[in-house]
């Protein structure tokens, strides 16, 4: 069985940055209020993660919606931060937002200088995306929608259609706990923008 404290064992020191690269990336990993955000920059920083989790107290009583998520006993409360390098010359330097609504206004700061982000979706809390994919169609920033399986669930096509997505938005299973699946999302972002980036009418006009 694959096991995270392995992952984070051999992350234990510090990973220097390598002088081959030659671009870097900011991407954005936002959803809603325990989705697995924090989860899967853990899982996937090659560099120990920053994170600004608390634990939740009475005071939120009322005020987050912990439906669906009851055993969680803390919470993001300004942003996470990791780093993965995909390949000798690209690195992604990963924020994973806060989820609830209380802390929506740090999003547009975030949001600032990416080049992408992932839409991280429990398929239990549908609802809780709509505002992630508004503001991501709003600030025109491309975009993946990531399923982050907490067990059985509806097909891809089914969330597909409950989200409203275009066919143009990659949609994707993961699992935000397993290093390898959430890099295979990240490349398939990487992918995607890459293909959006290639279509674009300045490119077009050099071509």
């Amino acid at each position: 069985m694959h096991s995270n404290v392995s992952d984070q064992a051999a992350r234990a020191s510090h990973t220097p940055l390598r002088h081959t690269t030659q671009d870097a990336l900011k991407i954005v990993i936002v959803g809603g209020f325990g989705v697995g955000k924090t989860t899967m920059v853990s899982s996937v920083s090659e560099i120990p993660p920053l994170s600004t989790e608390e634990v939740m107290t009475q005071a939120s009583v009322g005020i987050d919606n912990a439906a669906g998520v009851q055993n969680k006993n803390a919470t993001t409360v300004a942003f996470d931060f990791g780093r993965i390098s995909l390949n000798e010359q690209k690195v992604l330097y990963l924020f994973g937002a806060p989820g609830q609504e209380r802390f929506w206004f740090l999003w547009d700061q975030l949001f600032t200088g990416s080049l992408g982000a992932v839409v991280l979706v429990d398929t239990r809390r549908l609802e809780d995306s709509w505002y992630s994919i508004d503001r991501l169609e709003f600030h025109q920033t491309p975009f993946v929608v990531a399923v982050n399986r907490f067990g059985e669930g509806p097909p891809l096509e089914r969330v597909r259609d409950a989200l409203s997505l275009s066919d143009e938005v990659p949609l994707v299973d993961c699992d935000a706990r397993r290093r390898d699946s959430a890099r295979d999302v990240l490349i398939t972002l990487v992918h995607h923008i890459s293909y959006l980036y290639q279509q674009s009418p300045a490119q077009e006009g050099t071509s």
